[in-house]
Parts: C-alpha cells; structure tokens; sequence
C-alpha cells in the first residue's frame, strides 16, 4: 500500500506542494478532489455530517478519521473524549500535527478490549466493510465495540441512480458482482496509482436488515441531496 491518499493529507498539512487527488471507480470515470476538502471546518461540511457530529455523545471512536475534521470538532468543540483511527499512518500523522489528542494507526478489525459510546463513520463509512458479504463480520465488531446505551452512526449512498435502465425500465446491473453497491475503488496522486481496492455503498434498506440480522436497531436519521443518508444503529 502506498498511502497516496495519506500522503496527499500530509503533504497539504506541511505545505509540501499538495496536489489534488485523482479518485475513479468500476463505475465512473476519472474525478479530481482537492485535497483541501478533506480539511473542511464544521461550517463546510454537509449537512449529514453536522447532524452526525451534533448527535455524537459520550466517548467516541472515530473510524477512518483521514485528516481528522470530524475528531477535531468532537474534541475541541464539544469536549468530548475522541479516539482516531485510521490505517494511513501518513493520515494520522496529520491528525497529530492538528492536535488531535488520541489519534492511532490500526485497522479496525485489530482494535480491541475497548468500548465507546458513539462509534463514527463519516463520509461514506460503509465503504470500509468492502463488499456485502463481510457486512456481518464488520457489524459484528463494531457492535462488541459499544457499550450499552450506545451509537453507531454511519453514511452511505444508494448509487442505483448510477446504472442505466433496460427496456423494461429496471436498472440494468453488471451479473459479475454480488451486488450493486460493490465497487473498486482507485487513488492516483503525484503521478503514482493506488492499487485498486473493494469500497461498498449500501442502499439503507440493505443495510437496516443488516443490521436487524446482527442484533443492532437501526434508524434513518437524516437524507442528503445526492441519495446519500445517515443511519443510527443502537443495541435491540
């Protein structure tokens, strides 16, 4: 893994001549998002995302903070205790030289012994759960990961509206994957490429029945103006 995507945050957090970042997907072509973005204040950010941080409570676990706007906010703004994770050391590094407090390179699947109140996954958190099969096993973490009484709150997109319709007027979907919200995902930065990895959109839905099926409530908490939600999962 070469962390272009960490690399990208860090340089733009050093002022090491950062670049935009060149995302494309199986299903899309070619897109430039500035790095800058990434660093959004609470002002810039989305609706979703403010209702996300106006409902987190308690000790929190950010997972896959990136530059770490979201933490920041939870921890200088609301006071609360936050914990940062992300698998880009480059990433965390930034979040570091932010002053986030407790931020820790580690994959989520590794992170244990712990328990939070609120559990975050911004900007399309399904993604890291990687293709619909591993939906339980990640569920299944996340939730030995709350305590009682406790949140997840986690977005996605329903990317259906993606697909172009048949004759017949349904959606016409590649027959070579599980399901429509499965896609690769490719980074390029500085004239390197990422290699391609799995990145899930899970229409809500899918993922409510998901979550049922793993013991978790989940609610519709909020919708966004490109198909995209956030969902609240508490213990049944």
């Amino acid at each position: 893994m070469k962390d272009l995507f960490g690399k990208a945050i860090l340089d733009y957090q050093t002022g090491n001549a950062p670049e935009n970042l060149i995302t494309e997907t199986s299903i899309s072509e070619e897109d430039e998002m500035s790095v800058a973005y990434l660093f959004r204040s609470y002002k810039e950010m989305p609706k979703i995302e403010k209702i996300a941080l106006e409902l987190a409570k308690g000790s929190v676990l950010d997972i896959g903070c990136g530059a770490g706007s979201h933490s920041l906010y939870l921890q200088d703004e609301k006071q609360l205790k936050v914990t940062s994770i992300d698998i880009s050391a480059n990433a965390i590094e930034a979040c570091r030289l932010q002053g986030v407090k407790d931020a820790r390179v580690i994959d989520i699947m590794d992170l244990e012994n712990e328990k939070y109140d609120t559990i975050m996954l911004l900007m399309n958190g399904t993604g890291i759960f990687e293709k619909l099969s591993k939906i339980s096993v990640y569920l299944q973490k996340l939730k030995s990961l709350l305590n009682e009484g406790g949140q997840i709150l986690i977005d996605s997109s329903d990317i259906i509206y993606m697909f172009d319709e048949d004759e017949d007027g349904g959606k016409w979907i590649p027959s070579d994957v599980e399901y429509y919200g499965e896609v690769t995902f490719t980074v390029s930065y500085k004239n390197e490429t990422e290699e391609a990895f799995n990145w899930l959109y899970v229409d809500y839905n899918t993922l409510q029945n998901a979550a049922y099926a793993n013991g978790l409530k989940c609610e519709l908490t909020a919708e966004g103006k490109h198909y995209d939600y956030l969902a609240r999962m508490t213990h049944l």
